[in-house]
């Protein structure tokens, strides 16, 4: 991707019945992904070795890191620590930004 600007919430459109993704940065120490979820789907729980940094561009999502509920809106922002098992579910529809931060 070239330094232009760029509307964040038209770098992925949604689809029905699934979740869209665009990696706009991808490096050796990191990437920076657009996710646009239908409504009712879901990250299943995972563990990743990394921290990653979500923040909730449209709509809501319900966040679970090691079993406690987050409930995030558009604006707001969690970090998901490395090796803790997390999952994302799209309470409706939702678009967000993932940084992963790589060690």
């Amino acid at each position: 991707m070239k330094s232009d600007v760029k509307n964040i919430n038209n770098l992925v459109e949604y689809q029905e019945g699934t979740i869209v993704s665009r990696t706009i940065i991808n490096k050796d120490n990191g990437t920076v992904t657009i996710f646009a979820f239908d409504k009712d789907q879901a990250l299943s729980e995972h563990v990743a070795p990394f921290d990653a940094l979500l923040q909730v561009l449209d709509g809501k999502v319900e966040v679970t890191i090691s079993g406690k509920k987050y409930h995030l809106t558009q604006g707001e922002i969690i970090i998901m620590p490395a090796n803790k098992p997390h999952a994302v579910k799209a309470v409706n529809k939702f678009k967000m930004m993932l940084c992963m931060i790589k060690e």
